[in-house]
């Protein structure tokens, strides 16, 4: 089967379907090629599913009227076709890559076998799709031994969400504190508290060796494949020696960009797919966006850049001829937040540098009764991050600010104004 389209968007997560949805409004096709059964959904909130606060169709996007379910096997970039794996044939004038990012699977004794590097034994799970969702969810059960290796955002929110299901969860982090990427030492601890305070184990500054299935196997053999098909996970085996004993391991190591499809097809890849300021690759028929894309050096890995992306890549297609005054895309002033609703509320954000060098200026305001944090670092009297814990109903000014880098009031009293002011969100 042959079509044709002027534009095809390889990956059908927040960034390819919203390119999809703004060029269709903005009187363009566009055609999405989506690898996953599931209606296109919000990654972001896959958290809230696994803690049963949502059900998945809760989480769906609006379906684009062109997707086209399947898996692209390879790009002709002399053809400008793309070929799927059932066989069919899509041509293109311009291809677009959302192909997102793959979850780490790190190289942990017994998590493989030498015939088999691809299956995960019964109860280890990445948490990166609605399929690996859903297969926790199904798993979980009260007093389950979840084992969740990893303490960053996505470990964070995964080792909650078991812990609201009523798993026995205990975290493991290789890093001296939790989220280290994304908070300062402050926050961290009230990230710690709240996990505690769900009945969360966490180990920090510990390495994972190796996962124990029930038929033993540390890796080295097994290779018959009626054992590999029965391996299921008994316990995790840290570098000292101890063992967690564990039904379930949730695999919370990082994403590294999808890169494959773009690599096999000879395009410019160094840490994701390098585009330019209009999104374009090494191919000028080819542009990227998303997890998958590197700007200016840059790879996001965010939600608010992929979108942003997205709009700006949306306007650029749709013009004729170059808009006077024009600049594409300039890269993203990218802000975390993470919102989970469901039980004990978690709400954080962090954006900027929070980490202040000498000479600036940091304030810093603290209530251990409820729970909040709020600092803020100022450089030549422009705000230049924060970090928030607790209620985020300020989080909003502060981003703006934040956003326009402007000169603040040499008397402090707007800053102070908008730490305090919970009526910015």
């Amino acid at each position: 089967m042959t079509s044709n389209t002027r534009v095809v968007v390889i990956g059908a997560g927040l960034a390819g379907v919203r390119l999809a949805r703004r060029l269709g409004e903005l009187g363009m096709s566009a055609v999405l090629v989506g690898e996953e059964e599931h209606t296109p959904y919000n990654r972001v909130l896959l958290a809230e599913v696994l803690a049963g606060r949502y059900a998945p169709e809760v989480i769906a996007l609006p379906t684009p009227e062109r997707l086209t379910r399947g898996r692209v096997v390879r790009i002709d970039r002399a053809e400008r076709q793309v070929h799927l794996a059932d066989g069919a044939v899509i041509a293109y004038d311009t291809l677009v890559l959302a192909t997102g990012s793959n979850p780490v699977l790190p190289p942990l004794r017994g998590l493989f076998t030498p015939a088999d590097r691809h299956e995960l034994p019964e109860g280890v799970h990445a948490f990166r799709t609605m399929d690996d969702c859903l297969g926790l969810s199904k798993a979980v059960r009260q007093d389950t031994r979840a084992v969740v290796i990893g303490g960053g955002l996505l470990g964070v929110s995964a080792a909650r969400a078991l812990a609201e299901r009523g798993a026995q969860v205990v975290l493991a982090q290789q890093g001296e504190r939790l989220m280290e990427r994304q908070l300062d030492p402050s926050a961290s601890r009230l990230v710690l508290r709240h996990l505690k305070d769900l009945g969360v184990e966490v180990h920090t500054e510990t390495r994972v060796r190796g996962v124990r299935c029930a038929d033993g196997s540390d890796g080295t053999d097994g290779t018959d494949s009626a054992v590999r098909s029965v391996r299921s996970v008994r316990s995790v085996e840290m570098a000292d020696g101890y063992a967690l004993d564990a039904d379930l391991v949730v695999l919370a190591c990082g994403v590294h960009p999808r890169v494959g499809l773009a690599q096999d097809a000879g395009l410019a890849v160094h840490k994701g797919v390098i585009v330019d300021d209009e999104l374009r690759t090494s191919d000028p028929h080819i542009r990227a966006i998303g997890d998958c894309a590197q700007h200016d050096g840059q790879v996001y890995g965010l939600a608010a850049p992929a979108l942003e992306q997205a709009e700006a890549l949306a306007e650029l297609l749709a013009r004729t001829a170059p808009a006077e005054g024009a600049t594409g895309y300039r890269g993203t002033r990218a802000l975390t937040r993470l919102t989970l609703a469901s039980g004990t509320p978690l709400d954080l954000a962090a954006f900027g540098e929070h980490t202040a060098l000498p000479g600036d200026d940091v304030i810093q305001l603290t209530d251990a009764t409820r729970g909040t944090y709020r600092k803020v670092v100022v450089r030549d009297d422009r705000l230049v991050g924060g970090v928030l814990v607790g209620e985020l109903g300020t989080v909003g000014a502060l981003a703006r600010a934040w956003e326009g880098a402007e000169p603040l009031p040499a008397d402090g009293a707007p800053l102070l104004h908008l730490l305090t002011n919970d009526g910015g969100s």
